[in-house]
């Protein structure tokens, strides 16, 4: 994958890290070329000064090529006209931009630009530690609405089915690892000690399944 990511403070730094050790090429535009340091020595991909959303500075950094892009600067504006000109000018496959005013993240997802916001994230992962410490590990999706959550069968469910789990629009087992092996369950599928449940499940549902927790 060819990547750009605008911005080079510590997300975008730690993003060109990530991507570059999973074997993908990334260049980094910054407007500040002293950012680039932060990058270190053994960083091995592009490195572009200049302004994120000018056009002719995207072409330098490749853009026409570009499988995806990030716009991860402290700017929210500057990082949503990042966005859209690689979006609608570029027609840049995969564009994601890092907001934080969540009020503005709302905004930019109706006029279909994907978002990423820092201050939502932190917080939903706040409240779901002070609310549901009990939960394991446990993901958030949108603005923390659902959350995807991973949890080994206690010696309570042993010998129920997936069928008493399971809530419409609440709670889902969506897969179950069993053995080293994985497999989408049925609902008649009997849990067994040592089985590890795949979960959706709603926010409002996590105080019904801290229970379903190994402690």
């Amino acid at each position: 994958m060819q990547a750009i990511i605008v911005g080079c403070g510590r997300v975008g730094v730690l993003l060109a890290h990530l991507l570059e050790d999973d074997g993908h090429h990334v260049t980094v535009v910054d407007k500040n070329p002293t950012a680039f340091r932060n990058l270190g020595a053994g960083f091995r991909g592009r490195t572009v000064a200049g302004v994120g959303f000018d056009r002719d500075v995207l072409r330098e950094a490749g853009i026409e090529r570009a499988d995806a892009l990030a716009a991860v600067t402290s700017g929210d504006n500057s990082n949503f006209i990042t966005a859209t000109v690689a979006r609608d000018t570029f027609h840049v496959p995969i564009v994601v931009a890092r907001i934080y005013d969540p009020q503005r993240e709302q905004i930019y997802r109706r006029l279909g630009i994907r978002t990423i916001s820092s201050t939502v994230w932190g917080a939903q992962t706040i409240k779901r530690m002070i609310l549901h410490s009990d939960l394991g590990e446990s993901q958030p999706l949108g603005n923390g609405e659902v959350h995807l959550v991973r949890a080994q069968v206690n010696e309570l469910l042993v010998g129920h089915t997936v069928r008493e789990l399971n809530y419409t629009g609440e709670i889902t087992v969506y897969a179950i690892e069993r053995l080293g092996r994985a497999f989408v369950p049925r609902a008649s599928t009997t849990l067994e000690m040592g089985d590890v449940l795949h979960l959706s499940v709603a926010a409002t549902a996590l105080p019904r399944i801290e229970g379903l927790i190994q402690r």
